[in-house]
């Protein structure tokens, strides 16, 4: 490919390095897909409820929405809502998962897919999105990795929170049998506790407005 041709050396070595990482995360999640909970019924409930769908909608809109008047050439409605979906899909599991890792509660696998997985959906998948519809490696590309990874942490413990009976608002994948729902979960119970979640996102794609323009 012309595009990949033309790029300095420093960036096709670290394509090719995250590239052999992807197909490698590929390889483990389909080796480990009736192993994780990424995959079950309970997350897809978990991910169903309406407080949680209704956010991301709303979050997701947003994002598209603005995106043509960033004044960012390389921001635009596919991937917006690629990353706004893949967030949405995997964050709250990617941030679970390396909660057990920090507690010693996640096997190795679990824990380097996780990470697979947060990492292209906060930057790999946007960087080779414009290296080739653009033919150029993003400018950005870096500060978007930490930009992105904040977003997505706060998005990861955001959708985690959950109201349980005997605890009150809690990051859900603390409880036993996460990632199963509360039966009880409402918006309105966790509403304060989702707020910072939702101011940082909200200032952070501000700032990125207010600086283009």
């Amino acid at each position: 490919m012309q595009a990949l041709r033309e790029l300095e050396p420093f960036f096709r070595i670290y394509i090719a390095c995250y590239l052999a990482i992807i197909l490698l995360g590929a390889v483990a999640l389909y080796a480990q897909r009736k192993r994780l909970s990424l995959f079950t019924t309970d997350y897809r409930r978990f991910l169903g409820q309406p407080w949680r769908l209704t956010t991301f909608t709303i979050a997701a809109l947003g994002m598209v929405i603005v995106a043509p008047y960033t004044g960012d050439p390389t921001w635009d409605y596919f991937d917006a809502a690629m990353m706004s979906i893949l967030t949405y899909l995997t964050a709250p599991w990617a941030a679970g998962t390396l909660y057990f890792a920090l507690a010693g509660r996640a096997r190795p696998i679990e824990v380097f897919i996780a990470v697979v997985i947060w990492l292209t959906s906060t930057s790999w998948c946007y960087d080779l999105y414009i290296l080739f519809k653009h033919g150029m490696y993003p400018a950005t590309w870096a500060w978007n990795i930490a930009a992105s990874t904040v977003l997505y942490a706060c998005a990861g413990l955001m959708w985690n929170l959950d109201w349980r009976p005997n605890h009150g608002v809690v990051f859900a994948f603390r409880e036993p049998g996460w990632p199963q729902a509360a039966s009880a979960g409402s918006f309105m119970r966790i509403a304060g506790f989702a707020l910072p979640f939702m101011l940082i996102v909200g200032l952070g794609v501000a700032y990125f407005l207010w600086t283009q323009l």
